[in-house]
């Protein structure tokens, strides 16, 4: 499966890919367009986009009033407070990401208490993992009950979270270690994803789903890949 991960999944819904819209916070949390174009920019040394957008969304009760089935909704909570409302506000069968690894905020987001979000009637309950650093908290995500991860968030540097081909090897390093000691867990991969040859690496290092995004600031990019992951022969 295909996944379009944020921004782009707010924008792009095609056959056969599953949107990720988000992320979204309990409340909204307004930005200036000349924020987004300011600091969105490509680095040719790093070959990829960087961005300190810093979640800027319309809150949680938008995105619950224009939730439609076959979305994933990407959720970012800032204060530990903030868990039983969203959880009392979402319908329990919505789809979610739990995206505990954005870089680009002014507050620490909350990645404990998260199991209330697990039920069975969500075909996905989803953490979004960062590059580095998370191999204690993953244990506490396995031990709760999570077994959707997404790998991975952007790699934090001084220009920003950034996205494209340099978070290839932090992100197969990680699928292989959840693989080989946590079993029964689903990995959508997703970083520096531009070909079909990137998916068949990823998936040979135990990947079952895939994700892309800033791949789609190209689209005749996007739009070859995506016919090449559609129609495979």
């Amino acid at each position: 499966m295909l996944f379009i991960s944020p921004p782009f999944g707010n924008y792009i819904h095609l056959h056969k890919t599953t949107p990720i819209r988000g992320s979204f916070t309990l409340k909204e949390r307004p930005g200036k367009w000349g924020q987004i174009l300011k600091t969105l920019r490509y680095i040719p040394h790093l070959n990829g986009w960087v961005n300190k957008i810093g979640l800027r969304n319309p809150g949680i009760d938008y995105a619950i009033n224009t939730y439609e089935k076959g979305q994933i909704i990407s959720i970012a909570i800032m204060d530990q407070k903030e868990i039983k409302p969203i959880v009392d506000k979402i319908p329990d069968n919505m789809d979610i990401e739990l995206n505990v690894s954005c870089p680009n905020t002014d507050k620490h987001m909350i990645n404990t208490g998260l199991k209330v979000f697990l039920n069975k009637k969500r075909n996905w309950c989803i953490i979004k993992l960062p590059p580095i650093d998370f191999y204690d908290d993953f244990d506490r995500y396995y031990k709760e009950g999570f077994r959707q991860f997404h790998l991975s968030n952007t790699l934090p540097t001084k220009y920003g979270g950034l996205s494209g081909p340099l978070l290839k090897p932090y992100t197969t390093k990680n699928i292989q270690y959840i693989k080989k000691f946590y079993p029964g867990c689903i990995i959508i991969a997703g970083g520096g994803i531009r070909s079909m040859k990137d998916v068949e690496e990823y998936r040979k290092s135990g990947a079952d789903h895939f994700s892309v995004s800033s791949l789609c600031f190209n689209p005749i990019a996007f739009l070859k890949f995506y016919n090449e992951f559609s129609n495979p022969f």
